[in-house]
């Protein structure tokens, strides 16, 4: 089974929870969850085994993020776009996604993991700037590569409707 597919099952996404994380603030919020947790982790010499406290508050909450929020009312927003898309995305092996989006989202996933090391490095050393660094690049990652579900969405919704 694929990493992609493991979290969805593991969050156990159905339509009603698809809905939900297709709020706006859903989005937003998860988003947040990135500086926030490398700050959990960077906290580790002042807070010591304490700064697991935080990380599971953050683990958590990613899991209830897809619960909480009102489900999405339409289909207008960026952010709903986006996780409508990502939806479609995960289903990339049944229901073929068109070849530029594919190749694409390929390699923000890879220039977005990428970046995860140099924020990995600097959780381990304790350097801010390559924490920092890294932190960005996950998150305009993600940000860019949830831009290129938006844009997937409403490809296939123009195509259907």
């Amino acid at each position: 089974m694929k990493p992609d597919h493991a979290i969805s099952r593991a969050m156990g996404m159905d339509d009603d929870k698809w809905l939900r994380h297709a709020n706006p603030w859903s989005v937003w919020t998860r988003l947040a969850s990135v500086p926030a947790f490398a700050m959990a982790i960077y906290s580790r010499i002042s807070l010591g085994w304490w700064c697991l406290l935080p990380v599971a508050v953050i683990v958590v909450f990613l899991w209830l993020n897809t619960r909480v929020f009102a489900p999405a009312q339409t289909d207008q927003r960026w952010e709903t776009r986006a996780i409508l898309g990502e939806k479609l995305w995960l289903n990339r092996r049944s229901v073929p996604i068109p070849d530029h989006h594919r190749l694409a989202t390929r390699w923000i996933v890879a220039g977005s993991s990428l970046s995860a090391v140099p924020m990995a490095i600097g959780l381990f050393w304790l350097d801010p700037w390559a924490t920092a660094f890294g932190a960005a690049g996950v998150f305009f990652g993600q940000t860019w590569f949830l831009d290129r579900l938006a844009w997937l969405y409403s490809e296939q919704a123009d195509n259907q409707g």
